[in-house]
């Protein structure tokens, strides 16, 4: 709206404007004159600007003021405070769920780790137990080939 407003006010002098930055490639004195009347006119748009702000916000202030009277609008107005309060709360427990079942999962993952890795632990001493065991049964004669006596030799 403030740039339509700037068209009306500033007509001639955009189009003027125009034609000044087409020269201004030549003739450096007419760069500085297009700077100041690019100024001048962001300078009134900047006020146009402001203008409009300052009424929106008085027309903004006067029917809020109205709401103010009204107890229905205050009821449905605090209906929907309460309403927004409760969905952050519920957005904010369904976050907290999810990250505890993570939480859960990756703990999961952890302890199933460490069963496998003792699983394997535990097979391989099997393993070694059954090979120490059939070394032993291969190096101590069986009690058939034993004699039946064994005599003990004392020294002294």
């Amino acid at each position: 709206m403030a740039q339509e407003q700037i068209e009306v006010e500033f007509r001639q002098e955009l189009s003027r404007l125009v034609q000044m930055q087409q020269m201004a490639m030549q003739n450096p004195q007419m760069q500085q004159q297009v700077r100041m009347l690019q100024e001048k006119i962001d300078g009134r748009k900047a006020v146009l600007i402001s203008e409009m702000m300052d009424d929106y916000a008085k027309e903004e202030k006067k029917i809020t003021s109205q709401f103010d009277n009204d107890p229905i609008a205050k009821l449905r107005a605090r209906e929907l405070d309460l309403q927004a309060q409760e969905n952050a709360r519920k957005q904010k427990e369904g976050e907290e769920r999810i990250n505890l079942d993570r939480m859960r999962a990756m703990m999961n993952d952890q302890n199933q780790d460490e069963k496998l890795q003792q699983n394997e632990e535990l097979a391989n001493l099997r393993a070694d137990t059954s090979i120490q065991k059939t070394i032993l049964s291969k190096t101590i004669p069986s009690s058939d080939k034993t004699p039946d006596a064994v005599s003990i030799i004392r020294k002294g």
